[in-house]
């Protein structure tokens, strides 16, 4: 099972701000005022890079086994649900028009389910990942 959930390194600068890296997603960087802040940047951070990846039709990178010095940072649902439909969709070696095709709706609906901006309802994403195969998981930690 894939997740999403990235490891995440928070360091302290010479300024008192929190520097957050991504050892997977090596773009992705932020901080913050307090730990509690760059945690929150995080979180936001981790969703605009996979919408980012999405959106510029990259790999996502898979997320590492979390390390003792790392936190846990996890996206959004709908931008998790996007990313496992976007892998999923890839792997199959789908377009977004086979993806429509599929799922019996128009091109609009099918790009619009892989558009990371759109608001999709997580029903609908996960129909789509139910009819090829794959069930979506949400977790509560």
């Amino acid at each position: 099972m894939r997740t999403f959930i990235y490891p995440a390194k928070i360091e302290q600068d010479d300024e008192g701000f929190f520097l957050v890296t991504f050892r997977d997603i090596h773009f992705a960087v932020t901080d913050g005022k307090t730990l509690d802040e760059a945690l929150d940047n995080a979180a936001d951070c981790l969703c605009e890079a996979l919408a980012s990846c999405i959106a510029d039709n990259e790999e996502i990178p898979l997320a590492s086994e979390m390390l003792a010095d790392e936190h846990p940072v996890t996206p959004t649902a709908l931008i998790a649900a996007k990313a496992a439909l976007y892998t999923t969709v890839a792997a199959q070696g789908l377009s977004k028009t086979a993806l429509a095709g599929i799922l019996g709706v128009s091109e609009t609906v099918g790009r619009r389910l892989l558009d990371p901006h759109y608001q999709t309802k997580l029903t609908k994403i996960d129909q789509a990942l139910n009819s090829m195969g794959k069930k979506m998981v949400i977790g509560v930690s």
